[in-house]
Order: structure tokens, then sequence, then C-alpha cells
């Protein structure tokens, strides 16, 4: 830990060196007190209290050094040093510890400083006051550090908690953010080399439809490369409007541009009016499906079938391609797993029962 974030997050550690040093001072220097040791030992308390106050600054770098706080403290005891905010200092070390590491890794430590601190408690109760006091409030003092470790703990863990939950959501913004990649330009790339086969088969003896397809190349691959644009800008950090998703209004001219990419599309069925976001679930996996069907069915027609129920539409895209199991679903079949799934959906990728693969999926109406 570099110095400005210490300093940050351990600020209030310099006050609290500043009350135990001060406190110690004051108690063991001012007039009276519980213990008279002498004044050799008195000003030799306020330099181990002193000393325990500042080994809490260098806890953070090394936590073993709270041995040396608790040897400190218990040392202050030992030549008969007055009650004071000396009691703070093990007790601000444990916290300072729990909230920084797990408390496993330091509780031995932990132990041996309290055992120090309870050793030269009973020295002082020995020498000069009663030892039954002193039994008190070592027991208070472990009490105190019990509470002071498992607050600590649980303020770690809270923190632990918010740094998971923003990197799990910085995870799933660019999963999107490749999810969309993934869909938009994969979809466009897909249709531009189907236009473009059906270009160059029809050149010669059909200029026209030629120019139909080279058209649409064109517009495809502008869309791709807004869509490819937008979300580059977006994982550099730099602003950029974001394109609306299409939805359901959209299917239309997405099974058009299939279509005329050389694919026969037949629909059946409508979805009737979606919530938005449960229409920017179904565009995304028609799309999906289709490019799917596109690259690599081999198939020459797909069908769309919809069912509309009371509380659910039905989406089911079938192809006559080649089939086969999925061995591995990738970024296009989990992807749409879990766009359904995060609308509340169900979802069914795999075989048709005629032949051909089958994308399925039930979504919230």
């Amino acid at each position: 830990m570099d110095t400005n974030t210490w300093l940050a997050r351990r600020w209030w550690l310099v006050p609290v060196a500043v009350v135990i040093i001060g406190g110690s001072a004051g108690t063991n220097l001012g007039p009276g007190g519980v213990v008279d040791p002498g004044v050799a030992a008195r000003f030799l308390a306020v330099v181990l209290a002193a000393a325990a106050a500042l080994s809490l600054l260098a806890l953070d770098r090394w936590p073993t050094g709270l041995l040396a706080t608790g040897a400190l403290s218990g040392g202050y005891f030992a030549v008969g040093g007055e009650n004071g905010p000396i009691f703070f200092a093990l007790i601000v070390g444990a916290f300072v510890l729990a909230t920084g590491r797990p408390v496993r890794g330091w509780l031995p430590v932990l132990g041996a400083a309290a055992v120090l601190l309870w050793a030269g408690l009973l020295v002082r109760g020995l020498r000069w006051d009663d030892v039954v006091v002193g039994t008190w409030q070592g027991i208070g003092v472990g009490a105190l550090v019990a509470a002071a470790t498992a607050i600590g703990t649980s303020l770690r863990h809270g923190r632990s908690a918010r740094v998971d939950r923003t990197t799990r959501a910085a995870a799933e913004e660019r999963l999107r953010m490749a999810q969309d990649l993934h869909d938009g330009v994969g979809h466009g790339l897909a249709v531009i080399a189907m236009q473009a086969g059906v270009a160059l088969h029809v050149l010669d003896r059909d200029p026209a439809k030629a120019r139909e397809s080279l058209e649409a190349i064109r517009t495809t691959s502008r869309e791709a490369l807004d869509a490819l644009r937008t979300e580059l800008a977006t994982m550099a950090g730099e602003p950029a409007p974001r394109r609306p998703a299409p939805g359901a209004e959209a299917i239309p001219a997405l099974v058009d541009r299939v279509r005329a990419a050389g694919l026969r599309v037949e629909v059946l069925g409508d979805p009737g009016v979606l919530d938005p976001a449960v229409g920017e679930t179904a565009y995304a996996l028609l799309q999906e499906a289709l490019t799917n069907v596109l690259r690599h069915a081999f198939a020459s027609t797909a069908l769309v079938t919809w069912e509309r129920g009371a509380e659910t539409v039905a989406l089911r895209v079938s192809d006559d391609g080649r089939g086969g199991a999925v061995q591995d679903e990738g970024m296009g079949i989990s992807g749409m797993r879990a766009r359904v799934a995060a609308v509340g959906g169900s979802f069914r990728a795999g075989p048709a029962t005629g032949g051909g693969f089958e994308v399925a999926a039930v979504l919230p109406a």
C-alpha cells in the first residue's frame, strides 16, 4: 500500500496515536495516580506508550508488528504505567488488521500480543496494584479486542462484496458488448457473404440482380461498420451514442434481409405486441438463429414459427440443413440462452425431429 492510499484509508490512526500519547503523558506525568513507581518509571511508561501508538501506523505493512504493540503495552503496565488510553492500542491494532486481512492469518500474533498485555497487567497488580482489578481489566480488553476484530472483519467482507459486485458488473458489461458485436457484426458478415455469392452467380446473365445484391452488401456493411464503431468506442471509453436496440418492429426487415441473401424464410404466426425488453430479446434470438442457418446449416429453407399464448409467446426457428448435436455452444447459443433467461423465458437448441436444426424459446408476453 503506497503512502497516498494509506493516508486515504488510515488517516484516523494519526489522531488515535496522538490521543494515546497525549493521554498517557497526562496520566503519568500529572499529579496523583493509582501507583507510584517513581519519576523515571513514569517517563519510561510514556515512552513505551508512544512506541505502542506509533506501532499502529505500521500494521498494514507489517502485521506481525501487533506483537510489538502488545509487548509495549504490557511493558507500559509492567513498569507501573497508569490506566489510560493505552488500553486502546491493542484494540485498535486488532481492528486495523481485521479490516485488511483474514483473521486466520494473524490470529496467533494477536493471541501472543494479548498474553504480553495481560502479563504486564499481572506484574503491575503484583507490585503496586490489585491483581483482581488487573484481571478484570484484561478480560475487558479481551472482549473489546474480540469486538473490534468482528467489526473489522465485517467491514472487510462488505468492502470485498462491493468490489466483487463492481467487478462482476464490469465483466457483464464487457460480455454484453462482445455479444452485441457478435450478433450485429456476425449477422452482417453472414448476409454480405451470401449476397456476394448471389452477385457472383448471376453477374453475367442477370446484371440487375447482381446490382441488387451489391446494393444490399453496401447497406449491410454500413450497418455492421456503424455497430462496430459504436461498440469499439464504448470499449475505449469514448463518448459514443448507443444505438437503440432493434425490437419486434424490426423483425420483418430482418427476415427480408435474410431472404435477399438467398435463404428462403417462411414465417407462420405473429408475435403480436411485446414488451420492449422481450421484443429486443426476440429480435436478437431470431437474428442469431437465422445467421447460424446462413453460416453453418447448408440449408435452403428456414421456418420461423410464432405461437402467441395468453401470457407467453413461443418462437421456433428450424431449418432443413444438416443438423447435428451441439458440441460447443460458443458465444452464439450461450448468448441466446442468456438473453432468454434474462427476461424469464426458457430456451432450447438442438437437432430437429425431422432433420435439420431447431432453436426454440418461450418468452413472457
